[in-house]
């Protein structure tokens, strides 16, 4: 495996380069166990009453800091080892590596001597190196949030509920990873997190679609569109994705989040999503029964049907 040029960590993306089918596997593993290694270091944070929402404080938690607690009991012993396992998927990082003024009151919008920009959005600049790879640098917003989430919001009328666009975590941000992976989008790995709280990721390139490309037909397989009398989402073409068989919704898959890969195919390069809160949704039967049946069956109809000996 060769080495990233701005950190010297292993990586498996460089350039427009597709990884193999076993090296995408990799990726797919790593984000699994990144995943499972902040799960862990939220609950052992929630041992010791450390606040996890938002969770900018926890995730930015250097391990020289708790390592002097790490001997007081087993709680603390606990936290230490599970920041230690957590920041060796997502180690600390600075600005300067990537070739940024770090003294600079505005670093990206100075620019990189060792990057080119290539596009900024809501959540992140994207700027791309020599090899061809990209580099997406996620801004920390205000009240320690970061990236995008949907907030779902009962209506009851024309529709069941909504799905508002509100401000995400790390942990969001970090699951949308994972999302954009499991439905065959570009590879994606994490490459670390600045003490500014910057989230710094690894994509490989592809050719940008025509800006105002209908993308409706275009989507990933596997996403399940949802009646519009049970919820409608703020952001284009919204999908219901089953995630470790938890629901999901993922939508914003519009010409800007994807590309042509090196192969041909079209691959999501971003996404908003958020899971779907099953217990929020109890007070609508027929939202509940359809997600069990779809989730059995993607083409079950917005009704349960009915054996002809019933009618």
């Amino acid at each position: 495996m060769q080495a990233d040029p701005f950190t010297g960590r292993p990586t498996r993306v460089r350039g427009s380069r597709l990884p193999g089918a076993d090296e995408q596997t990799a990726l797919q593993h790593d984000h699994e166990r990144g995943l499972e290694t902040l799960a862990r270091l939220r609950a052992a944070a929630e041992g010791v009453g450390f606040g996890t929402d938002p969770d900018d404080d926890l995730v930015l938690s250097a391990e020289d800091g708790l390592s002097l607690l790490a001997g007081a009991d087993a709680l603390w012993s606990e936290l230490d080892a599970a920041l230690g396992a957590f920041r060796a998927w997502v180690p600390l990082v600075s600005l300067g590596q990537f070739g940024f003024p770090e003294d600079a009151e505005d670093p990206f919008g100075e620019g990189s001597t060792r990057l080119r920009r290539i596009g900024s959005g809501v959540e992140a600049s994207a700027f791309q190196a020599e090899d061809g790879s990209i580099y997406k640098f996620f801004l920390p917003r205000e009240g320690g949030r970061i990236g995008g989430s949907f907030t779902f919001v009962r209506d009851g009328h024309e529709v069941a509920f909504r799905a508002e666009a509100s401000l995400g975590s790390y942990r969001a941000l970090f699951e949308k990873l994972h999302l954009i992976l499991s439905l065959g989008g570009m590879p994606t790995e994490v490459v670390g997190l600045t003490p500014e709280g910057v989230l710094v990721v690894k994509q490989t390139a592809g050719e940008r679609l025509p800006e105002n490309l209908d993308t409706s037909a275009l989507l990933p397989a596997g996403l399940i569109p949802i009646p519009s009398r049970f919820l409608r989402a703020q952001r284009d073409h919204p999908r219901l994705w089953f995630q470790g068989g938890a629901p999901w919704l993922v939508a914003d898959l519009h010409a800007k989040n994807l590309v042509r890969a090196a192969d041909g195919s079209l691959r999501v390069i971003d996404l908003l999503a958020a899971p779907m809160p099953r217990r929020q949704f109890a007070g609508e039967p027929l939202l509940a029964s359809w997600l069990d049946r779809v989730a059995r069956d993607p083409q079950a109809g917005l009704l349960e049907a009915v054996p002809d000996d019933e009618l």
